[in-house]
């Protein structure tokens, strides 16, 4: 078992090798709670979920962090009189958490805040202070209390995306007054007129408040340590967020992460996301007109870093490939019955690992589940009980690792059982009755409660085992 990992510093696949073998650990960016999720976030989001879940497949545990930073100049920004800073951010994080869960996301080992954290990230600036990397504005200057890293003392500096510094262009994140570069980015910003004392803290620069990306190399730190396996996030976040964490934590003289993982990100017809074109998703908008589970398969089934363009034909696609599963699952069930509780055991199809272990390769582990279905329905058509179990358990298997089991209780909801027990009840009433009129041959009948079931959009199949109903997708 070897596991690869596109690592976008090295610009390479490369063998994932974790710290420790039994625990795995990742770090991935969470969001900035100014306002609600759009469906990139979404998509981001899902992309290491469906990385932790494999990895947890092959390595037993996973320790995943997720940031929640709820301290920002633009939650600042969109705060009120009303609504404070920390009751908007509290909010937009149950919004995120929401619609992560929608698509079956699973939550975080932990979910740090950025505000908990703010004596980690003064020590980490006091570090660099101390060995000459960073540095205070004039108290006399209109940027006093700020600290800013000072990019020309670090030779590495830009080596996350290979640009030189002289090619880049200013840091916007703070007052370029107090900066000896324009390069320069802020570690700590002192607290300015107007902003609300309860966005501020003591420190031994003056009050204040952290800059973006002393956040991510505190929490990361304080929650699993000064070396650790995996960074990910979207691929926006490599420069500057990315690029200043790898820089500010690796001058302080931690090793930080071994490897940097970005997932692609999404348009929508052929188009970048932007509120100006009108073409922005918000996932509460999304989820409200699609079904959750088409949602994940639709933002999962591509590979993690490519883009993704979103329209109602991916959904479409993604609804119908779930049909072709959850047909084929509803016929096996009818034939294994008891039997089917046997998939548990299955092992995970060779071709289907072989794909995942391959910088997760979704698509290609997605064929090999399809055609697993295909050779299921004909082992169905063939009434081989035998091969029709095998197929099922590994489709099984394979959607589960997934997290796109359309069998999975956690996709009917808790509010389908009451209808759907009902309606059994309904219709196995009526197949009885169907199944005497044709014993006495009163083919009439049988015919007329065929057809009143089928224009209440029901399907019947006659099996050697009974006749059967499904819903008409």
């Amino acid at each position: 078992m070897t596991v690869r990992i596109y690592d976008t510093k090295a610009q390479a696949l490369r063998d994932f090798t974790p710290v420790d073998p039994e625990n795995v650990t990742m770090y991935v960016c969470g969001p900035t709670v100014q306002s609600g999720p759009h469906i990139g976030h979404v998509r981001a989001a899902l992309s290491f979920d469906i990385l932790r879940r494999w990895l947890s497949h092959r390595f037993g545990r996973v320790t995943f962090v997720r940031n929640v930073t709820d301290i920002d100049d633009k939650v600042l920004a969109n705060a009120t009189d009303a609504e404070p800073w920390w009751a908007l951010a509290y909010r937009m994080e149950l919004e995120f958490s929401r619609a992560y869960g929608a698509v079956g996301i699973l939550p975080p080992t932990y979910e740090p805040r950025a505000t908990a954290s703010i004596p980690q990230m003064q020590e980490i600036i006091a570090r660099l202070i101390e060995a000459g990397h960073a540095y205070a504005a004039d108290p006399a200057s209109d940027a006093a209390g700020d600290v800013y890293f000072d990019v020309r003392s670090w030779p590495s500096y830009g080596s996350l995306t290979r640009q030189s510094v002289d090619a880049m262009e200013a840091a916007g994140d703070a007052d370029p007054r107090g900066k000896r570069a324009p390069q320069d980015f802020a570690l700590w910003k002192g607290a300015k007129p107007g902003e609300p004392d309860s966005a501020s803290w003591e420190s031994p620069w003056g009050r204040g408040r952290p800059g973006w990306h002393i956040e991510c190399s505190a929490m990361s730190r304080r929650y699993l340590g000064p070396e650790f396996d995996i960074h990910g996030g979207g691929l926006d976040l490599r420069f500057p967020h990315h690029e200043n964490e790898l820089a500010q934590s690796t001058a302080a003289g931690d090793p930080f992460a071994r490897y940097w993982v970005h997932n692609g990100l999404v348009t929508v017809d052929g188009q970048k996301m932007s509120k100006s074109l009108g073409n922005f998703l918000l996932a509460d908008d999304v989820l409200r007109r699609v079904d959750p589970l088409v949602v994940r398969y639709a933002l999962g089934a591509a590979h993690y870093r490519s883009s993704l363009d979103l329209s109602d034909r991916a959904f479409a696609e993604a609804e119908a490939a779930l049909g072709r599963i959850r047909s084929f699952q509803e016929r096996a069930l009818r034939m294994l019955r008891a039997d089917a509780d046997r998939a548990v055991m299955a092992a995970v199809p060779e071709r289907f690992a072989a794909a995942m272990d391959d910088d997760l390769g979704v698509p290609q582990a997605l064929a090999v589940v399809h055609e697993t279905v295909r050779e299921g329905n004909v082992a169905l058509e063939a009434g081989d009980r035998d091969g029709v179990l095998r197929a099922f358990a590994d489709v099984a298997v394979m959607t589960g690792l997934l997290g796109v089991d359309p069998l999975d209780p956690f996709w009917r909801g808790a509010d389908a059982a009451p209808e759907t027990g009902a309606l059994d009840a309904l219709l196995t009433r009526l197949l009885a009755q169907r199944a005497d009129a044709r014993r006495e041959k009163d083919w009439a009948t049988a015919d007329r409660i065929r057809d009143a079931i089928a224009a209440a959009g029901v399907t019947l199949e006659d099996t050697p085992d009974g006749t059967v109903w499904s819903i008409n997708g």
